[in-house]
C-alpha cells in the first residue's frame, strides 16, 4: 500500500507557488498574479473579438469596450476583496479580529484573501456604470462581458491550483487511482509559498481548483450558446450567473479549506450561501421574463 502511494506521489503534478525570482531585486513573481493578469488579458481580448461581432457598433464598440475593461478589473478587486473583509470579520475569525485589530492590514492585498464572488458583483456594477458612461447599452454590455469574463476566470483559476489555494477535501480510498485533474496528489514536501498547508502534505485531494476552471468554461459556454438565440439583452447574463451558481455550489460539496467561512454550523459555505440567492434572483428573473415575452427588438 506504501508503495502504491510512493508511485502515486511521483506521478504527480508539481504545484509552483512562485514561477520566478528577479536576480537582485529578491523579488517573487507568484504564479497567481501571473495566471489573474493572463486571464484578464485573454477577456480583455475575447471581449472585443464578441464586440465586433455582435456589438451595436463593431466599429467602435470594442474601442468602448476596452475603456470599460480597466473599471472591471477595478471592480474584480475591490469587490472580491470587500467580501472576503466581511466574511472574516463576520466568522469572528482570527484574521478578522487582526482587520478589527489593525484596519490598515485590510488593504494589503498582496498577502492573500480575495472571495470571488465579491470580484464578480463588483465587475459588474462598474463595469455596467462605465458601460452606461461610455453610452454602451448596459445589459447587452453585460453579456458580452461575462462571456468574455467567465473565459478569463477559467485561467485565472490556474493560479489557484498552482499555489495550492481553494484545495478540495481528502479523497476517500477508494477514489485515490482516479487521475489528474480529478484528483490531486499533494507534494510530500511543499514549495515555498504553497497554501495547501502542511497538514495535506502527502495526501490525495479533490482537484476542485481544475473543477472550477472547468466550470467557468462550461459557463462561457452555455452564455455563448445563449448569446445566438437569446430574445433580450440581459437573458446571456442571468442565464450565466444561474448556471455559475449551480456549478458552483455543486464543487463547494468537495472543497476542503474550511477557512473561507461556513455558516450555520458548517451547513452551507460562503459561496453557496451567495449560490442560492443569486441563483434563486436569476432563475425568478428568467421565468418572470421568459412569461412576459422578451422581444426580439430587445436582443
Amino acid at each position: 500500500m506504501a508503495e502504491q502511494g510512493s508511485r502515486s506521489l511521483e506521478s504527480s503534478p508539481i504545484v509552483h507557488p512562485i514561477l520566478y525570482t528577479i536576480p537582485g531585486l529578491d523579488f517573487p513573481l507568484r504564479s497567481f498574479g501571473i495566471m489573474l493578469a493572463a486571464g484578464f488579458l485573454l477577456g480583455s481580448w475575447l471581449l472585443g473579438r464578441l464586440a465586433a461581432r455582435y456589438g451595436d457598433d463593431p466599429r467602435h464598440d470594442p474601442e468602448r469596450l476596452s475603456r470599460v475593461t480597466v473599471w472591471i478589473l477595478f471592480g474584480v478587486v475591490i469587490g472580491a476583496r470587500l467580501l472576503y473583509i466581511i466574511v472574516e470579520v463576520g466568522q469572528q475569525s482570527p484574521v478578522g479580529q487582526d482587520f478589527v485589530a489593525h484596519p490598515l492590514e485590510m488593504l494589503k492585498i498582496w498577502n492573500g484573501g480575495l472571495v470571488m464572488y465579491g470580484g464578480l458583483f463588483g465587475a459588474i456594477a462598474l463595469g455596467m456604470w462605465k458601460a452606461r458612461m461610455e453610452k454602451l447599452r448596459v445589459l447587452h454590455a453585460l453579456d458580452l462581458g461575462l462571456i468574455a469574463g467567465f473565459v478569463g476566470l477559467a485561467v485565472g483559476r490556474v493560479g489557484c491550483f498552482l499555489v495550492g489555494d481553494d484545495y478540495g477535501q481528502v479523497v476517500p480510498p477508494q477514489f485515490e487511482h482516479l487521475p489528474w485533474p480529478i484528483t490531486l496528489h499533494v507534494p510530500a514536501v511543499l514549495p515555498e509559498g504553497s497554501l495547501f498547508g502542511e497538514a495535506n502534505a502527502g495526501k490525495v485531494l479533490w482537484a476542485t481548483q481544475n473543477w472550477m476552471s472547468i466550470k467557468a468554461l462550461c459557463v462561457a459556454a452555455i452564455g455563448y450558446y445563449t448569446l445566438k438565440h437569446r430574445r433580450y439583452a440581459g437573458q446571456v447574463a442571468l442565464t450565466c450567473l444561474f448556471s455559475y451558481a449551480i456549478l458552483r455550489g455543486g464543487v463547494e460539496f468537495f472543497r476542503g479549506d474550511s477557512v473561507r467561512g461556513l455558516w450555520f454550523g458548517g451547513v452551507i459555505s460562503t459561496s453557496q450561501l451567495i449560490s442560492l440567492i443569486s441563483g434563486s434572483v436569476a432563475l425568478a428573473l428568467l421565468i418572470w421574463m421568459r412569461r412576459r415575452g422578451g422581444s426580439a427588438a430587445q436582443r
